[in-house]
């Protein structure tokens, strides 16, 4: 029997998604793979409705419904300031998982290497493996998950194709300052190198924190491809609404990628979400309140149980040490929760480079009577805590 590709060796399935089949095994609240158990917004369920009934159950243009597309671009250029030509600038794709891997293959030949900060969202060194390039790792140092830039500076000196950043990011709540931006971008100049975004929670940051756009940074956009999504922002992650948006030349090339990996979006999804697409400011603003209020919920619930965690600066996840429950990794950590405790979180283990194993990561992108269900299970661990310190 002929054997399987060698680039498979090197990484396993999803940990997340592992994650949320053993909690559904186990009838625990999932609180690993970061989904909402609440509705999108009404014009998308609006629209859903009216799509069903549509000539929109065919292929669509393979690089993207021309409504969807000219709705998309006016969103971005509304909120980074940069004029977006729909039609040369944009590529649609399934989910930004699907903009992440375009990105990559467009970007990278194999044998080039690519800079991955860790902790990093799963999908991303997978995607530079099956690219065919060697992901180069520059760790993120707790609580506020800032880089050395001397540790930096050494990794774009082995003159890397491209970084990739996700602001804000996933795991570690993250939110990249414009000076940290600016510092990538000085090296990535330097070093001609692309700069692979990832922004899917662009509208979810917490106060004082802001967002900067990499691609408005001075001189940036040229060598800076941006990945993100519909799902986060409008509650939609079963839709897989992606896209990329880069200068033309790029995504010329980036349309021939998406051709042959997926052909196209669902063209019904993509009618129905350009009403979510003309949703005013006030809708974001309303999300920014929403998953404040989570926030602060959970961290609450967490302070309860004396574990530590890091306040997230934007996303919606948390990144808890376990240490003071006295399991050997996080693993079995992640485990006795879900089968014990009826909670459900991803080992912290799966997001790192480096032998970090103290830490799991929970996600508050759930109804309020959810987080509460959730607090009346952790209750009983303030005592177990208290016991292993």
């Amino acid at each position: 029997m002929p054997t399987t590709a060698q680039r498979l060796s090197v990484f396993s399935e999803s940990v997340i998604r592992g994650t949320t089949r053993l909690a559904n095994q186990h009838g625990a609240i999932n609180l690993s793979q970061g989904f909402p158990d609440f509705d999108p917004p009404e014009v998308l369920l609006a629209g859903l409705e009216r799509a069903t009934r549509g000539p929109f159950h065919q292929y669509a243009v393979t690089w993207g419904a021309p409504r969807f597309r000219t709705a998309l671009a006016k969103k971005i250029s509304h909120f980074s300031g940069i004029e977006v030509d729909p039609d040369s600038e944009l590529v649609v794709t399934c989910g930004s998982t699907e903009a992440m891997m375009v990105a990559m293959m467009t970007a990278c030949n194999p044998g080039d290497k690519v800079i991955v900060f860790s902790p990093f969202y799963e999908n991303y060194a997978a995607d530079a493996i099956l690219s065919g390039a060697e992901p180069i790792y520059v760790p993120l140092h707790p609580p506020h998950f800032n880089f050395d830039e001397d540790v930096l500076a050494a990794a774009f000196a082995q003159r890397p194709k491209a970084i990739v950043v996700c602001n804000p990011s996933n795991p570690s709540g993250k939110v990249f300052t414009r000076e940290e931006l600016m510092i990538i971008l000085k090296y990535a100049q330097q070093y001609d190198s692309w700069v692979i975004m990832d922004e899917p929670y662009e509208h979810i940051i917490y106060a004082p924190h802001q967002h900067t756009y990499f691609n408005t940074l001075p001189g940036a956009f040229e060598r800076t491809i941006t990945c993100n999504s519909l799902s986060k922002t409008y509650s939609i992650t079963g839709w897989r609404l992606g896209y990329v948006h880069a200068p033309a030349g790029v995504i010329a090339q980036a349309k021939k990628v998406h051709d042959f990996l997926t052909v196209g979006a669902a063209a019904p999804l993509m009618e129905a979400a350009v009403g979510a697409l003309e949703l005013p400011d006030s809708y974001y603003a309303g999300l920014t309140a929403l998953y404040s209020a989570k926030r602060e919920i959970f961290l609450d619930i967490l302070r309860s149980t004396g574990m530590p965690f890091t306040e997230p600066q934007g996303a919606y996840y948390v990144m808890v040490d376990i240490t003071a429950l006295g399991f050997a990794n996080d693993t079995l950590a992640s485990e006795w929760l879900i089968k014990e405790i009826g909670v459900a979180g991803v080992p912290g283990s799966s997001f790192f480079r480096e032998p970090v194993t103290h830490l799991i990561r929970f996600h508050f992108a759930k109804r309020e009577e959810t987080l509460r269900a959730a607090g009346e299970r952790f209750a009983g661990l303030s005592a177990r805590v208290n016991a292993g310190r």
